[in-house]
């Protein structure tokens, strides 16, 4: 009897080794993108990664965490390296100044003196708090530091200056722009070279606390473009004029696009898909596949109406942070959100967004550094990735096998192509793949022009080249890994090919490295991970 529970704990016990072998092994699957390098169907700006600057004060508090410190306008350490750093490492970074109180600041300008009082918390006032001021010694320093970091900044007026709020929740009355105009003419008179004047935050269709009309909305937007032409008359090139910055309404947008055809350069919205970020459940929306395709119904929809209008008007994303009310931490600050992020910023490309604004580059739980230490957070890193690698021309793209991958492809990024540039204009294409799947490596091959006959297929330009040291052979391809710390989605800390990114000890930005790999072999996609992939040696025709 001992003999047999011997033998019988023995074959339990085998089973069990056997089955932790079994489940231990590396789960493998394979795909094949496909990319139509024929024409592309979309282009984006050379500065096509953007970030917001905010207003929020240390008192904003969201779920009962206070997550903005010293990251607003008014209180933000402008003599900090990191910060420095990380601006001028775009060359050039758009940035966006603006968000929900921008509405109720006003500029205290020598010519415009009014009591200038900072924002202060109070319940019964609209967005919790009462009106605020910028003092022109701030607005000074601000723009000494835009100068040096080489940014291109995009500021948010004072939209709602003398409306007033009815009871319905609307504003009336057309905008004031007296105030606004003389911050204008104070930036000129300093010479402060501003790239966009952006008219208002979240005021477009139901709005945020309070709405205008469409057709007010026009007749303020062709003021505004009537006063910057005035005050800019003999300097070239003019601040482009952009609006609403407020969230997508069909209806809402069509009209105001109709009625601003010769004043608008640029229509933009904001996109908070993954609702408050109070919400437990933001790992699983972004992991789910189905969920993140939900906002190119956006995407479409914008760019249709810009398409079938008479605006010559752009679309860009002037603002988004996926869940609203300053985020979640560990997760719209940490690795996982990097799946949500570049998945927009592809996705948004595809619909012809010319530029993608991010809430926030500090500030939050959603800001690309670390509002306290000012280190980058992983998105950080691939905002910076995707800036340098992914090209104005965008490719038609699809993948055939796991729903888990998400693939994108851009003319590979002429600037900074690691094969010197003077000896090839072509730079081939970059390839962006996210694996959502926590626990298959995806081996992914690419073909090209999926639906044309081999007949009639395109031949794509190999261009032979001297190849700069670290090639093994000219057909190596840059591979970028990108990995959470310890697999931990929601860690701070990404790595890239194995290695940990983090600034040094001045505040440099570390140098973003590829590893190689023969073009010819599938690329291998790491169990949630992501890659970027650059082929200089294969040009598609729509890269030429």
């Amino acid at each position: 009897m001992g003999s047999q529970i011997w033998l019988l704990g023995l074959c339990f016990l085998m089973c069990v080794f056997s089955f932790i072998s079994v489940s231990s092994k590396a789960l493998v699957g394979d795909g094949t993108v496909f990319i139509d390098g024929k024409a592309a169907i979309g282009r984006i700006d050379d500065d096509f990664v953007c970030a917001t600057l905010d207003w929020w004060p240390p008192e904003k508090c969201d779920y009962g965490t206070c997550s903005w410190g010293h990251a607003s306008l008014l209180n933000l350490d402008l003599g900090n390296n990191i910060l420095l750093n990380a601006i001028k490492a775009f060359s050039p970074l758009k940035l966006r100044l603006g968000g929900t109180l921008q509405d109720k600041v006003i500029y205290d300008t020598p010519d415009d003196r009014q009591p200038c009082v900072p924002f202060a918390n109070k319940s019964s006032e609209m967005f919790g708090f009462t009106q605020g001021c910028l003092p022109m010694n701030r607005w000074d320093e601000l723009n000494t530091l835009f100068k040096k970091a080489g940014a291109k900044i995009i500021f948010g007026l004072n939209a709602l200056y003398g409306r007033s709020i009815q009871s319905d929740g609307s504003a009336v009355g057309a905008w004031n722009y007296t105030n606004a105009e003389s911050l204008i003419r104070y930036t000129v008179g300093k010479n402060f070279t501003i790239h966009g004047w952006e008219l208002g935050n979240e005021l477009s269709g139901n709005g945020v606390g309070t709405r205008v009309a469409a057709d007010q909305y026009a007749l303020d937007t062709v003021a505004l473009q009537r006063i910057v032409q005035n005050i800019y008359k003999e300097i070239e090139p003019k601040p482009i004029i952009i609006a609403p910055g407020g969230f997508f309404d069909a209806n809402w947008f069509k009209e105001f696009l109709n009625k601003t055809s010769k004043s608008l350069d640029v229509v933009t919205h904001h996109i908070y898909n993954l609702g408050p970020g109070v919400d437990q459940h933001l790992v699983e929306k972004i992991l789910d596949p189905s969920y993140l395709d939900g906002e190119a119904n956006t995407f479409r929809s914008l760019h249709n109406i810009v398409r079938s209008s008479e605006t010559s008007a752009v679309a860009w994303v002037g603002e988004a942070g996926g869940a609203y009310n300053s985020g979640h931490n560990l997760v719209t600050n940490a690795f996982v959100f990097s799946f949500w992020y570049l998945d927009q910023l592809g996705m948004a490309s595809s619909y012809d967004t010319k530029t993608y604004c991010r809430q926030t580059f500090i500030g939050g739980n959603y800001g690309l550094l670390n509002t306290t230490t000012f280190e980058p957070n992983p998105d950080y890193y691939s905002a910076l990735l995707w800036h340098r690698l992914m090209g104005n021309n965008v490719l038609s793209t699809s993948f055939s096998g796991t729903k888990k991958i998400r693939a994108y492809a851009h003319c590979a990024k002429h600037s900074v192509c690691t094969i010197p540039i003077q000896l090839s204009k072509q730079k081939g294409f970059t390839l962006l793949l996210i694996n959502l799947d926590n626990s298959t490596t995806i081996q992914v091959k690419v073909a090209f022009n999926r639906t044309s006959s081999s007949r009639h297929k395109h031949k794509f330009h190999r261009k032979h080249i001297r190849l700069p040291q670290g090639y093994k052979s000219e057909n190596d391809r840059e591979e970028y890994h990108l990995t959470a710390k310890d697999r931990n989605l929601h860690s701070q800390t990404m790595l890239l090919n194995g290695k940990i990114l983090t600034v040094n000890s001045s505040g440099d930005i570390p140098p973003l490295e590829p590893s190689y790999a023969n073009s010819s072999s599938p690329i291998s996609v790491a169990p949630f991970s992501i890659v970027f992939a650059h082929i200089p040696n294969v040009v598609p025709p729509a890269c030429r």
